[in-house]
């Protein structure tokens, strides 16, 4: 006498159920991965355009000018520090008359 389990009807549509869920996922990871390749090849192909469009907008581009500021100070040639100009400030406001 050999021994051979036999399944119930719920293990067997399990079992079903199990191979169908692998062969669906495996459809749907192939799908994925297909359209991952998809997806990085059209990114690939807009960075090219990209990078082309900007190498010819900087070749076509006019020189840029620099303006020269004539006449204006500088903050670092002031001598007077921060606490001497709000000192300043201060005792000028007291002299028109505000106490705020």
């Amino acid at each position: 006498m050999s021994k051979t389990k036999s399944q119930t009807p719920e293990q067997i549509a399990r079992a079903e159920k199990q191979r169908v869920s692998r062969i669906e996922g495996d459809i749907a990871l192939a799908d994925y991965e297909r359209n991952a390749v998809a997806v990085r090849a059209n990114m690939e192909r807009l960075r090219a355009l990209r990078l082309a469009k900007e190498a010819d907008e900087a070749k076509n581009a006019p020189p840029v000018a620099t303006k020269k500021v004539k006449g204006s100070k500088s903050a670092k040639s002031d001598p007077r520090t921060k606490a001497q100009k709000l000192a300043e400030f201060l005792a000028e406001q007291r002299e028109t008359g505000r106490r705020t």
